[in-house]
């Protein structure tokens, strides 16, 4: 059921449109680099609700002329994928020609370019598409007949402009994560460069550094911890969850959680897990079991404090490694040993940049979910803008 002032539409009523092409590869006239070369889009250079304001590849004046007969698509058009990635939305930010994966819309009037962007995303294509050898695909009767719920004008501007805050709130969250990622390794270099005691430096094997630091070997700031220190669990002795998380290089080292008896570490000491294959470390301060893919933890040795030792590893050129040398690489590598007191320091400093971290991703999640919920019950009309104080 949708609202009564809302009809349904096939997508060939309510606006027009065009695919793109690709060029010969094996004509070299239409590729070759020159000062006049035109933008040629891909869906590779489209984000989800992104504006195009620059593309991987340029085709010469030869292949405007000849392929796309002289015809640019205007900046400001709305674009969507329809083969291989099906339903990304963006708008085009500059006059460009695209391949023939995408169609360029025209809205006709009645219909918001917004409003039948954001509809188009959040359509399940998969009843439609066609099982071609290259992937997924849709051919035109399908577009043709894609079905369109559409509002009054008036309210599809609501429903749009609505979403566009949403979507600069999502974008002011992603900045400012990746300014503070930025913040954060401009910090660790200083930091490990020079410390906080402001001291003269000297040259060591691994650059400069306050005199007042050692310089020890991996080797010797780390030692492994056996497995065979942790303790079999019966299920009745479990957390609240009634599950140990499993500590494994996949999906950021958290692979899953066990629901059985088993061999589960706990530490007094937070433990330092090294990922020899993804080259990644994590700290974890809770009991775990391990996975079977060869992720090492490690504890600090006296002198040395976990957590800022997690960040001297963290700040190693880790990919000097090279793919899947394991730990015995790992631990010929030198770190710089401060106070146990300016350690503290530091750790105060990258924790503090950590938490701001954590919570712009935290907020990043949020609006996405948020975004994710009200585009389906939005565009269903469940939801209706009038219900909404953002």
């Amino acid at each position: 059921m949708i609202p009564d002032s809302w009809s349904a539409h096939r997508f060939a009523d309510i606006a027009t449109y065009k695919a793109g092409r690709t060029p010969p590869r094996a004509n070299s006239a239409y590729w070759q680099d020159s000062a006049d070369n035109l933008p040629w889009l891909a869906i590779s250079d489209m984000t989800s609700f992104g504006i195009v304001t620059k593309t991987k590849e340029t085709i010469t004046r030869t292949a405007f002329d000849e392929v796309f007969r002289g015809r640019l698509v205007s900046a400001g058009t709305l674009l969507m994928s329809f083969k291989l990635t099906i339903g990304r939305i963006a708008t085009l930010g500059i006059d460009a020609c695209h391949n023939e994966a995408i169609i360029s819309i025209c809205p006709k009037p009645g219909i918001d370019q917004r409003y039948l962007g954001y509809f188009l995303a959040q359509v399940d294509y998969d009843a439609l598409q066609d099982r071609q050898v290259k992937g997924n695909t849709l051919n035109r009767e399908k577009i043709d007949r894609i079905k369109v719920l559409v509002p009054p004008l008036e309210e599809q501007s609501s429903i749009a402009d609505i979403l566009d805050l949403l979507r600069r709130s999502i974008e002011i969250q992603q900045k400012s994560l990746v300014t503070a990622q930025d913040l954060k390794r401009a910090a660790m270099q200083k930091l490990f460069t020079c410390g906080l005691r402001d001291e003269a430096q000297r040259q060591t094997e691994i650059g400069p550094m306050p005199e007042s630091w050692a310089v020890m070997s991996v080797a010797k700031a780390v030692k492994p911890l056996r497995f065979g220190t942790g303790v079999k669990v019966p299920k009745s002795d479990y957390s609240e969850t009634g599950r140990w998380p499993i500590i494994d290089q996949g999906q950021e080292f958290i692979a899953g959680y066990i629901d059985d008896e088993a061999r589960v570490i706990h530490h007094e000491t937070p433990v330092i897990i090294f990922g020899d294959h993804t080259r990644i470390f994590k700290f974890v301060d809770f009991s775990f079991t391990l996975g079977a893919d060869g992720t090492k933890p490690l504890l600090a040795t006296d002198g040395f404090i976990p957590k800022y030792l997690y960040y001297a590893l963290c700040n190693l050129k880790i990919q000097s490694l090279g793919y899947n040398r394991h730990y015995t690489v790992l631990k010929e590598m030198l770190v710089g040993k401060p106070s146990v007191d300016e350690q503290h320091e530091m750790v105060a400093i990258l924790d503090a940049i950590d938490r701001k971290i954590n919570l712009h991703r935290k907020k990043r999640a949020v609006l996405d979910d948020l975004f994710k919920t009200l585009l389906h019950e939005l565009m269903a009309g469940k939801i209706r803008t009038a219900d909404l104080n953002i």
